[in-house]
């Protein structure tokens, strides 16, 4: 039985603890979050904590599972690693390449398992996509972007994030990541452009941006992303990635709510383009959020009993942060950004 910690119980947090309250190689030893109130029924029987150094050295986990924001990431995850914890953390991994860095060197100087929360990774129809992509061969364009029109509770919960990160990082480094599961290349340079369309966010930060990319093999690659009220619902999901051979795109068939949760994931169905023909890929049976977050935590578990090597996970992961922290630092300064060599 594996010993589980949960820090944070907001929307990701709750459903990793409702995850592992289900699973039956983990058993929750302690939840952490600043109330020291657990409001979920069948999580009340946890001890709660507000303290996470108390929580560690009470709780003693073999697993933290980390859902805080995004500035705490790096310090509680070596924290829990040099404790004798294995961790999962959402992403961002850091705010920071260098912070990324620190986090994959700690784990592989404790030996301790290091998973990245993204959840695109354990999506039977991303995966797809990535194998179908591949298939097709580079080098590649990718265009994807999430723009988010976000009010009430959903807006309030946008701006907390953007105290400490922008949505072209929180929502980007997902999609990024992907395109770097698709091409091994190296990305090389970065250009940003952003605009604060709020008075209600901070004066240096901003709530919609979007990023191009370039990559050592050719391939070029564009992201987009807004949160807030203000924002279109009009091709707010575009997916798809083109090669000299083709394009593999998804389908937007029966998209929510551009801030639906369950949407951000959904995939109606690939289209296969080559200049042959068209070729749809039907994809019945999705799973929704929770679902994913269970399969996150069964690959976590099955991570740290398995001995899994995720050497490639983990630079990977470093790899879209240094990316889309490298569009965040170029819409701030106006300036393309040359990415440094990353560490292997």
């Amino acid at each position: 039985m594996i010993r589980v910690l949960i820090v944070g119980l907001g929307n990701m947090g709750l459903s990793h603890a409702l995850a592992h309250h289900k699973l039956p190689a983990s058993e929750i030893v302690g939840l952490v979050n600043r109330s020291g109130r657990v409001s979920h029924p069948e999580l009340a029987s946890y001890p709660v904590f507000t303290d996470y150094a108390l929580a560690l050295e009470t709780a003693r986990p073999d697993l933290v599972v980390i859902s805080t924001y995004s500035d705490t990431h790096a310090d509680y995850a070596v924290t829990a690693m040099e404790a004798g914890a294995h961790v999962f953390v959402e992403k961002p991994l850091a705010t920071t390449v260098a912070d990324a860095e620190r986090v994959v060197a700690c784990a592989r100087e404790t030996g301790r398992k290091l998973v990245v929360g993204y959840i695109l990774r354990h999506h039977p129809s991303w995966v797809r996509l990535i194998e179908e992509a591949r298939e097709l061969g580079g080098p590649y364009v990718f265009r994807m972007n999430l723009n988010q029109q976000s009010a009430g509770a959903e807006w309030e919960t946008h701006k907390a994030l953007m105290k400490t990160t922008a949505p072209v990082v929180d929502c980007g480094v997902h999609y990024v990541d992907v395109w770097c599961q698709i091409t091994d290349a190296k990305p090389v340079r970065v250009h940003g452009m952003g605009l604060r369309l709020s008075d209600e966010i901070a004066p240096d930060m901003y709530n919609y941006g979007q990023f191009q990319v370039f990559f050592e093999d050719g391939s070029v690659g564009w992201y987009e992303a807004g949160w807030g009220p203000m924002m279109s619902e009009t091709a707010f999901f575009v997916k798809d990635v083109v090669s000299p051979a083709g394009s593999v795109s998804i389908v937007e068939d029966d998209k929510g709510a551009s801030s639906d949760v369950d949407g951000h994931t959904r995939v109606g169905g690939l289209l296969v383009h080559r200049p042959g023909g068209d070729r749809h890929v039907d994809l019945p049976g999705e799973p929704g959020h929770q679902e994913l977050c269970d399969a996150e935590q069964a690959y976590m578990l099955r991570a740290i009993t398995e001995n899994i090597d995720l050497t490639r996970h983990m630079l990977d992961a470093v790899k879209s942060l240094a990316i889309c922290l490298a569009a965040d630092e170029s819409i701030r300064t106006g300036q393309s950004v040359l990415l440094k060599e990353l560490t292997p």
